[in-house]
Order: C-alpha cells, then structure tokens, then sequence
C-alpha cells in the first residue's frame, strides 16, 4: 500500500517512519531535501506540489495521501489557499484517501472542553483559513467527489518536536541548561498538548479506517496540565531543577511584533495560553482505537531525543 507524506517537518518525518515501520510504501515529498533524516525505507521527491498536476502525478496509485505541509506562520491566509487546493485536486484525480493534519484555531476561544463537534467559529485569520481548509474538503466528500478526514491536535512535543512548537526548543534547551522559561501567557492556565508520535499514529489511523473518512478527528491528548506542570515532569525526567519561569510579556510581544510578522501572529494567539485550553478527545480515541502515551513514557522519549540531538550537535561543532 503507498502513503504518500507531503511535509519533512516534525509531524510529516515521524507519520513517515510509523508507516515505514508498519511495512507501508512510503513517499515524502517537499521543495528541498529534509533536514532530518528519513526513516529507511522512505523514498523522496523534491516536488513544488503547488504547480498544476504536480501533487496529482505523484499521488497517482497511492492509496492514502497526507497534508502535513507547514506554510510559513504569518502567511497562512495566502498560501493555504492555493496549497489545500491542490491537495483537493489531487484527491480528486488520484483516488487517495486525503488525510489532513490540522490543530485547534479553527475554534477560536472555547469556553470548556473542545470536542470533535465543537464549531469552528474563529474570527482570527489564521483560524478562519483552517475552518474553510475542513468545509472545502467535507464539500468534496459528501458530494462524492473525494474520501476526507482531518485530526487535530493542540500544541505537540516530543521527538523532532523543535522549533515550530511551544514545548520544543524554547522549552528544552534552556530547561536543561538551566535557564530562564519564557512561556506565552499564563504558566499555570491548564493547556493540552500532544505527544508528537501519538498525532502520528491517528493520523495513520484515519487515513486507513474507513469509518472515520467524512469526519474530522482528535490526536490522544493527555489531560490538560499547566506549563508548570509539564516542566516539571520534564525536569524529573531529566534529572535537572525546575528553572524559573517567567512568561514574556504582553507588551514584549506586541514590541517585537512591529518588526517579526512571526511575533505578530504569536501574540494574535496569545488567548489559547491565558484561558483554560482543555481537549476530550475520547471519542476519537475510541473510534481510531488509540490512547495517549503514557506520561512517563512519552517525557522521557522527549528528555532523551534532546540529549542526543544536543550530543550530535556537539560532536559536529567540536570537528
């Protein structure tokens, strides 16, 4: 069976060594060459898959096709339009099941848990683009013209978890160095989260489980546990104290975000870590047959990834 990956990012590069794993055919496709090493097994192809027929060409055969492609942050109202698009297309002329991994703005600010079935109802630019990306596909399915699901999922950590998460490079590398945390908002506000190989597996899950194909579904989610908390579990895992922590603030934001289109979009989120953030996600458990990682397991997965990206780095600079 060939599952054809778009995206070499975190989320694309784990999905990708899961199906290899699983015996799977796997293609990973994206502009240049990954940044990370892809698992054995998986083939790539450097393919603009924004140029006409491109994607189409080579998702023809496969059985599943997966959008874990990341435009850059604070250009997603423009460039997810055209990309979806051809995502949609290609679905469209080659038959693949199209599975779309997306996250939570498409709510906007929740009061209480987010399920499977809470409105997409943001009015933020970002979000409104996610919300249309799962309409636009829905459309499709239920006119008969494609086979469509989405998971969604909070912020991730784990392994290959870096730069583009909050539990990633701005959480690790200081906590284990010993220095100041600077998170967004409040660090004792509940916020879900994800382990990354968790996403992965729904992602899978949806993509070859029939039943889900015409819904949009949940990644396992662990229950929601303050930033706080996770450092702490992560500084026991990794035998450090717990540094302090100090959240940026707001006026931080909004001064860096004059001149960093990246801030500017940062602090237009800064809701999601200032109010209770909370996920029940089991009902999409129940249906793709899956659980969260063990707490246990899973910070200490990440605890160790970190140690050794941080080995292999310093054995590069010491050459």
């Amino acid at each position: 069976m060939v599952h054809v990956v778009v995206g070499t990012g975190p989320i694309g590069t784990t999905l990708a060594g899961l199906l290899a794993r699983e015996g799977h055919d796997v293609v990973v496709v994206s502009r240049s060459a990954p940044a990370t090493p892809l698992a054995d097994g998986v083939r790539h192809e450097a393919a603009d898959v924004t140029a006409p027929g491109v994607l189409a060409a080579l998702a023809r055969g496969a059985e599943v096709l997966y959008d874990c492609a990341a435009p850059p942050y604070h250009r997603w109202p423009t460039a997810w339009p055209p990309l979806h698009a051809a995502f949609l297309d290609a679905a469209e002329a080659s038959g693949a099941v199209l599975v779309t991994a997306s996250n939570l703005y498409g709510h906007g600010p929740v009061r209480g848990p987010m399920r499977e079935d809470t409105p997409l109802a943001s009015t933020e630019p970002k979000g409104r683009v996610r919300a249309d990306m799962w309409r636009s596909a829905l459309a499709r399915h239920e006119a008969g013209r494609i086979r469509a699901t989405e998971v969604r999922a909070a912020d991730y950590f784990g392994p290959l978890a870096g730069r583009n998460t909050h539990y990633g490079v701005r959480l690790l590398d200081p906590l284990l160095a010993g220095r100041t945390l600077r998170p967004i908002g409040d660090p004792d506000t509940p916020h879900a989260v994800v382990f990354l190989p968790d996403f992965a597996r729904a992602l899978a899950a949806a993509g070859t489980t029939p039943g889900a194909w015409g819904r949009a579904w949940l990644a396992p989610h662990h229950p929601a546990e303050t930033f706080r908390q996770v450092v702490g579990r992560l500084a026991r895992a990794a035998g450090v104290e717990i540094p302090r922590i100090a959240p940026a603030p707001r006026a931080v934001l909004a001064l860096g975000g004059v001149v960093s289109p990246m801030l500017r979009e940062v602090a237009r989120m800064r809701y999601q870590f200032t109010a209770p953030f909370v996920v029940d996600s089991s009902l999409s458990e129940r249906a793709l047959g899956l659980s969260p990682t063990p707490w246990d397991e899973a910070v200490g997965a990440t605890v160790a990834w970190w140690r050794d990206r941080a080995a292999r780095s310093d054995a590069v600079g010491s050459r």
